[in-house]
């Protein structure tokens, strides 16, 4: 059929298309623009897996997170935005094709004049296709750009789940901590409450004044208070962990421990090199980076003459069977190469350039801060596990030193201010002791969380 010739001409226009890729393109390589240290300043001896919670040996905080990473709606939204990021680069990708498009019309002319009528009948069918030949890569590199933006953003999904796994561990162990010091509480309001019976029983026989008594009174309202305050940070933080899970405050109920869990072994750190390879945000910082050099290149090859091809095909007739018998076929090729654009063209070459500029900035410091924040969480472990030794012993010594006034006040040769003051010191202890076993295993949570290790949840299904 006569369409063949047409199919031929399209086929050489795909010729020319794969000769145009031998436009030369030179690849840099991206560097950061400073020297990384050989090692991170402490690393332990346990390798951390991708699923790097499994190491606190926590069920209820494994439901948790993977309750998580399938319904939290900010990650569905991730998902969406790399969707969009695929079809962009589809979209993209069509530049490598000829455009082909067909048109079909059919009239019937009824036609009377000086009594006579003539009908006549007309047939069109016309296929057109057009191709730019990428003599100098321009549209490889708005394709490749467009391919390194939807990396980019799978890398982004894949950061924002990692996010998403840290808040809900230390939103949860911000609640067990909540938990622990509301059941310490309780017992110290109970063992004021003995101490006032005490006090109230030495006061009516004379043995002691009422001022006593109006003190420790005040210090077990004082409590009330602080009790009354963490009853409504911990349900806060129930709702800030019902929301991460995708579910409406105030209907999920938490079967929460009063217990905190133990620190898990010191994982690998490795060196900062690997961390560049590892945490995804920095991973997609780099594909950025790499996407705005790219479309540097598309803006210098927009600034040369462009060569388009043209093949068409149309036939006009009365009826159907005779429809190809006459027909118009045409191969029109075109240069168009700008003469005067107000330095529109170079304008946007040195737009793009500025562009990899601030990326590459943002890139460096992408790394600095992941660099920061892994030393930043070790330094702060060797100095708060330091900090809860203090405080054990501190405990110690107040017990000891609560006992020997206890009893010199109840032979009556001790004032009851020293005695309140030691209560005050001991119980407050026992508090900070609470949470700061619970910062050093959140900031254990911020470790795992910077070292970014085996984050590839963008290539798993979809089920959102």
């Amino acid at each position: 059929m006569k369409v063949l010739q047409l199919l031929m001409s399209l086929t050489c226009l795909m010729v020319l298309g794969l000769f145009s890729g031998c436009a030369v393109k030179v690849e840099r390589p991206i560097e950061t623009p400073f020297a990384l240290p050989t090692s991170f300043s402490d690393s332990g001896s346990s390798a951390l897996s991708g699923k790097w919670w499994l190491a606190f040996e926590d069920d209820a905080l494994n439901k948790l997170i993977e309750q998580s990473l399938n319904d939290n709606f900010s990650l569905k939204s991730s998902w969406a935005r790399l969707s969009q990021a695929n079809a962009v680069y589809k979209k993209s990708s069509s530049g490598l094709f000829p455009t082909v498009e067909g048109d079909a019309g059919g009239s019937h002319i009824i036609d009377y004049k000086d009594g006579t009528t003539v009908k006549s009948d007309k047939l069109t069918l016309g296929l057109s296709a057009s191709y730019e030949v990428d003599l100098w890569g321009r549209i490889d590199s708005e394709i490749e750009a467009a391919r390194l933006d939807m990396e980019a953003t799978a890398a982004d999904l894949d950061a924002a789940a990692m996010t998403l796994s840290a808040e809900v561990a230390d939103t949860w162990y911000r609640l067990i901590r909540h938990k622990a010091s509301l059941e310490l509480y309780d017992q110290q309001i109970k063992t004021n409450i003995k101490a006032l019976d005490l006090i109230t029983t030495q006061m009516r026989t004379g043995q002691v004044p009422i001022a006593d008594v109006l003190q420790q009174r005040q210090l077990i309202e004082s409590q009330q208070g602080e009790k009354a305050q963490l009853v409504s940070e911990m349900g806060q933080t129930e709702h800030r962990l019902t929301i991460l899970l995708g579910q409406v405050p105030g209907i999920q109920n938490f079967e929460v421990p009063a217990e905190i869990a133990a620190l898990p072994d010191l994982p690998v750190t490795g060196i900062p090199a690997e961390l560049i390879r590892q945490r995804p945000d920095i991973h997609s910082s780099y594909l950025v980076l790499k996407a705005a050099d790219e479309r540097v290149a598309a803006a210098v090859a927009n600034q040369y003459p462009s060569l388009r091809f043209t093949v068409s095909l149309e036939t006009i007739n009365g009826s159907a069977s005779s429809l190809f018998d006459n027909y118009i076929s045409s191969i029109i090729a075109g240069i168009t190469a700008p003469l005067f654009d107000g330095g529109l063209r170079r304008a946007e070459v040195e737009r793009s350039q500025g562009v990899v500029e601030q990326a590459l900035s943002e890139y460096g410091q992408a790394v600095l801060t992941a660099v920061g924040e892994v030393e930043d969480a070790l330094l702060f472990e060797r100095q708060q596990q330091q900090y809860i030794h203090s405080l054990e012993a501190q405990l110690d010594y107040a017990s000891l030193t609560m006992e020997q006034l206890k009893e010199r006040y109840l032979k009556g040769i001790e004032n009851y201010q020293r005695v309140l003051t030691a209560l005050t010191s001991l119980q407050s202890l026992e508090q900070k002791l609470i949470t700061a076993k619970t910062d050093l295993l959140l900031n254990r949570v911020d470790l795992c969380r910077a070292l970014g290790t085996g984050w590839d949840y963008s290539k798993k299904e979809n089920n959102a």
